[in-house]
Protein backbone atom coordinates (compact mmCIF):
# COMPACT_ATOMS: atom_id res chain seq x y z
CA UNK A 1 0.00 0.00 0.00
CA UNK A 2 1.17 3.42 -1.07
CA UNK A 3 0.02 6.62 1.04
CA UNK A 4 0.38 10.10 -0.55
CA UNK A 5 -0.74 13.25 1.05
CA UNK A 6 -1.73 16.71 -0.49
CA UNK A 7 -2.33 19.40 1.08
CA UNK A 8 -4.31 21.76 -0.58
CA UNK A 9 -6.92 24.95 -0.37
CA UNK A 10 -7.68 27.81 1.92
CA UNK A 11 -7.75 25.76 4.96
CA UNK A 12 -5.01 23.49 4.31
CA UNK A 13 -6.75 20.55 4.38
CA UNK A 14 -5.00 17.36 3.86
CA UNK A 15 -6.73 14.83 1.35
CA UNK A 16 -4.69 11.31 0.89
CA UNK A 17 -4.18 8.58 -2.10
CA UNK A 18 -3.98 5.18 -1.74
CA UNK A 19 -2.45 2.91 -3.92
CA UNK A 20 -3.23 -0.52 -3.62
CA UNK A 21 0.24 -2.14 -5.50
CA UNK A 22 -0.78 -5.01 -6.46
CA UNK A 23 -4.13 -3.78 -8.35
CA UNK A 24 -2.75 -0.28 -9.14
CA UNK A 25 -6.01 1.00 -8.00
CA UNK A 26 -6.20 4.16 -5.72
CA UNK A 27 -8.66 5.74 -3.22
CA UNK A 28 -9.01 9.35 -2.59
CA UNK A 29 -9.80 10.28 0.95
CA UNK A 30 -11.60 13.84 0.57
CA UNK A 31 -11.56 15.86 -1.95
CA UNK A 32 -10.15 19.69 -0.83
CA UNK A 33 -12.49 22.69 -2.17
CA UNK A 34 -10.87 24.11 -5.07
CA UNK A 35 -9.10 22.97 -8.56
CA UNK A 36 -5.77 21.56 -6.44
CA UNK A 37 -6.73 17.72 -6.11
CA UNK A 38 -7.40 17.61 -9.34
CA UNK A 39 -5.23 18.86 -11.41
CA UNK A 40 -2.17 17.07 -8.87
CA UNK A 41 -4.47 13.96 -10.05
CA UNK A 42 -4.51 14.58 -14.05
CA UNK A 43 -0.76 15.06 -13.82
CA UNK A 44 -0.53 11.53 -12.50
CA UNK A 45 0.40 9.54 -15.48
CA UNK A 46 -1.87 5.87 -15.30
CA UNK A 47 -3.52 6.97 -11.97
CA UNK A 48 -6.78 4.55 -11.82
CA UNK A 49 -8.70 6.11 -9.37
CA UNK A 50 -11.07 3.73 -8.09
CA UNK A 51 -13.13 5.13 -5.17
CA UNK A 52 -13.23 8.54 -3.78
CA UNK A 53 -14.15 8.28 0.58
CA UNK A 54 -15.48 11.28 2.37
CA UNK A 55 -15.12 11.44 5.98
CA UNK A 56 -17.28 13.89 6.37
CA UNK A 57 -19.62 16.64 4.03
CA UNK A 58 -17.77 20.13 5.54
CA UNK A 59 -16.65 22.14 1.99
CA UNK A 60 -13.03 21.86 2.67
CA UNK A 61 -13.36 18.14 2.94
CA UNK A 62 -16.06 17.65 -0.23
CA UNK A 63 -16.05 20.96 -1.99
CA UNK A 64 -14.53 19.42 -4.86
CA UNK A 65 -16.14 16.20 -5.34
CA UNK A 66 -18.29 17.55 -8.65
CA UNK A 67 -14.79 18.39 -10.23
CA UNK A 68 -12.80 15.53 -9.50
CA UNK A 69 -15.85 13.33 -10.62
CA UNK A 70 -16.32 15.16 -13.93
CA UNK A 71 -12.58 14.02 -14.03
CA UNK A 72 -12.53 10.60 -13.07
CA UNK A 73 -16.48 9.34 -13.85
CA UNK A 74 -15.70 6.04 -12.83
CA UNK A 75 -14.42 6.58 -9.74
CA UNK A 76 -17.45 5.42 -7.11
CA UNK A 77 -18.19 8.02 -3.94
CA UNK A 78 -18.78 6.86 -0.67
CA UNK A 79 -20.25 9.19 2.21
CA UNK A 80 -21.45 8.51 5.79
CA UNK A 81 -25.48 8.72 5.84
CA UNK A 82 -26.15 10.87 8.56
CA UNK A 83 -23.67 14.13 6.46
CA UNK A 84 -26.88 13.73 4.14
CA UNK A 85 -28.06 17.17 5.75
CA UNK A 86 -24.73 18.84 5.80
CA UNK A 87 -23.88 17.75 2.07
CA UNK A 88 -26.92 18.78 1.34
CA UNK A 89 -25.68 22.51 2.11
CA UNK A 90 -22.57 22.40 -0.02
CA UNK A 91 -24.38 25.13 -2.31
CA UNK A 92 -24.24 27.53 0.90
CA UNK A 93 -21.93 26.36 3.06
CA UNK A 94 -19.07 29.11 1.96
CA UNK A 95 -21.95 31.92 2.66
CA UNK A 96 -22.82 29.78 6.28
CA UNK A 97 -18.85 30.62 6.87
CA UNK A 98 -18.85 33.89 5.06
CA UNK A 99 -16.90 33.45 2.51
CA UNK A 100 -19.59 32.62 -0.69
CA UNK A 101 -16.90 32.69 -2.98
CA UNK A 102 -16.28 28.45 -1.49
CA UNK A 103 -19.89 27.75 -2.62
CA UNK A 104 -19.70 24.66 -4.44
CA UNK A 105 -22.11 22.55 -5.90
CA UNK A 106 -22.99 18.80 -4.33
CA UNK A 107 -21.64 16.19 -6.87
CA UNK A 108 -23.03 12.69 -6.76
CA UNK A 109 -22.59 10.11 -3.84
CA UNK A 110 -22.84 6.78 -5.29
CA UNK A 111 -22.99 4.93 -1.84
CA UNK A 112 -23.74 6.08 1.60
CA UNK A 113 -22.09 4.21 4.57
CA UNK A 114 -22.72 2.90 8.34
CA UNK A 115 -20.63 1.50 10.59
CA UNK A 116 -18.91 -1.28 9.77
CA UNK A 117 -19.39 -1.30 6.21
CA UNK A 118 -16.42 -1.71 4.11
CA UNK A 119 -15.05 -1.08 0.74
CA UNK A 120 -13.23 -3.59 -1.13
CA UNK A 121 -9.98 -2.22 -3.70
CA UNK A 122 -7.66 -5.01 -4.84
CA UNK A 123 -5.84 -6.58 -2.07
CA UNK A 124 -7.21 -3.54 0.62
CA UNK A 125 -9.95 -3.58 2.60
CA UNK A 126 -11.42 0.19 3.99
CA UNK A 127 -14.05 -0.29 7.11
CA UNK A 128 -15.73 2.71 7.83
CA UNK A 129 -15.29 3.72 11.73
CA UNK A 130 -18.31 6.36 12.68
CA UNK A 131 -16.94 8.76 15.23
CA UNK A 132 -19.92 11.73 14.97
CA UNK A 133 -19.68 15.04 16.91
CA UNK A 134 -17.45 17.26 14.62
CA UNK A 135 -20.54 16.86 12.23
CA UNK A 136 -23.10 14.55 12.05
CA UNK A 137 -22.06 11.78 10.16
CA UNK A 138 -17.76 12.23 10.54
CA UNK A 139 -15.92 8.91 10.26
CA UNK A 140 -13.17 7.33 9.95
CA UNK A 141 -11.60 5.09 7.16
CA UNK A 142 -9.47 2.54 8.60
CA UNK A 143 -7.23 0.38 6.33
CA UNK A 144 -4.30 -2.48 7.72
CA UNK A 145 -2.31 0.09 10.13
CA UNK A 146 -3.40 3.26 8.97
CA UNK A 147 -6.69 5.11 9.89
CA UNK A 148 -7.85 8.22 8.07
CA UNK A 149 -9.96 10.38 10.63
CA UNK A 150 -10.76 13.63 8.71
CA UNK A 151 -11.64 15.95 11.78
CA UNK A 152 -11.83 13.96 14.03
CA UNK A 153 -8.81 14.13 15.99
CA UNK A 154 -5.40 15.97 15.10
CA UNK A 155 -1.85 15.48 16.78
CA UNK A 156 -2.28 17.41 20.23
CA UNK A 157 -6.08 18.10 19.18
CA UNK A 158 -9.57 17.35 18.33
CA UNK A 159 -11.94 18.75 15.61
CA UNK A 160 -14.22 21.58 16.74
CA UNK A 161 -17.47 21.16 18.01
CA UNK A 162 -18.85 24.56 17.94
CA UNK A 163 -20.21 24.73 14.65
CA UNK A 164 -23.84 24.31 13.23
CA UNK A 165 -24.94 20.38 13.42
CA UNK A 166 -21.72 19.70 15.83
CA UNK A 167 -22.32 17.82 18.66
CA UNK A 168 -19.68 17.64 21.75
CA UNK A 169 -21.13 15.55 24.26
CA UNK A 170 -21.49 13.10 21.05
CA UNK A 171 -17.32 13.81 20.25
CA UNK A 172 -16.79 12.63 23.93
CA UNK A 173 -17.85 9.14 22.89
CA UNK A 174 -16.56 9.16 19.40
CA UNK A 175 -13.29 9.67 20.98
CA UNK A 176 -13.95 6.90 23.63
CA UNK A 177 -14.51 4.30 21.24
CA UNK A 178 -11.65 5.51 18.58
CA UNK A 179 -9.47 4.86 21.77
CA UNK A 180 -10.33 1.47 22.42
CA UNK A 181 -8.57 0.77 18.63
CA UNK A 182 -5.12 -0.80 18.73
CA UNK A 183 -2.70 2.27 19.93
CA UNK A 184 -0.27 1.31 17.16
CA UNK A 185 -2.51 2.70 14.44
CA UNK A 186 -1.18 5.69 12.12
CA UNK A 187 -3.81 8.32 12.94
CA UNK A 188 -3.56 10.68 9.54
CA UNK A 189 -5.44 13.20 10.23
CA UNK A 190 -7.69 16.23 7.66
CA UNK A 191 -5.55 18.88 8.49
CA UNK A 192 -1.53 18.67 10.57
CA UNK A 193 0.52 16.33 10.92
CA UNK A 194 0.46 12.21 11.36
CA UNK A 195 0.06 10.70 14.67
CA UNK A 196 -0.73 7.92 16.31
CA UNK A 197 -3.78 6.57 18.31
CA UNK A 198 -1.03 5.65 21.29
CA UNK A 199 0.66 8.93 21.38
CA UNK A 200 -2.76 11.05 21.25
CA UNK A 201 -4.09 8.95 24.44
CA UNK A 202 -0.62 9.95 26.28
CA UNK A 203 -0.28 13.21 24.93
CA UNK A 204 -3.19 14.82 23.63
CA UNK A 205 -4.63 18.01 25.90
CA UNK A 206 -8.61 17.29 25.22
CA UNK A 207 -8.27 13.37 26.09
CA UNK A 208 -7.40 13.91 29.76
CA UNK A 209 -10.60 12.77 30.42
CA UNK A 210 -9.59 9.22 29.08
CA UNK A 211 -6.20 9.24 30.73
CA UNK A 212 -8.06 9.44 33.89
CA UNK A 213 -10.76 6.79 33.00
CA UNK A 214 -7.68 4.29 31.70
CA UNK A 215 -5.32 5.56 34.85
CA UNK A 216 -3.06 6.65 32.31
CA UNK A 217 -0.09 9.23 33.31
CA UNK A 218 -0.15 12.33 31.46
CA UNK A 219 -1.28 15.82 31.33
CA UNK A 220 -4.39 16.32 32.89
CA UNK A 221 -5.82 17.72 29.91
CA UNK A 222 -8.67 20.37 29.01
CA UNK A 223 -12.52 20.63 30.05
CA UNK A 224 -13.89 21.67 26.79
CA UNK A 225 -17.83 19.68 27.47
CA UNK A 226 -19.41 17.92 29.67
CA UNK A 227 -17.78 15.08 31.27
CA UNK A 228 -14.03 15.94 30.21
Amino acid sequence: MRIERMTVGVFQVNTWLITDESSGLSALVDTGEGEDVRQQLEARSGLNLAHILLTHAHLDHAGALADIQAAFPHATTWLPEDEKPLFDTLPMQGTMFGMPHLNRPCGRIDHWVHGGDTVQMGELTFTFVPTPGHTPGQGCWWVGDDLFVGDTLFAGSIGRTDFPMSNPATAVESLRRLMELPGHLNVHSGHGPSTTLEKELKTNPFLGYLRREKGIEGPKGLTWAPGT
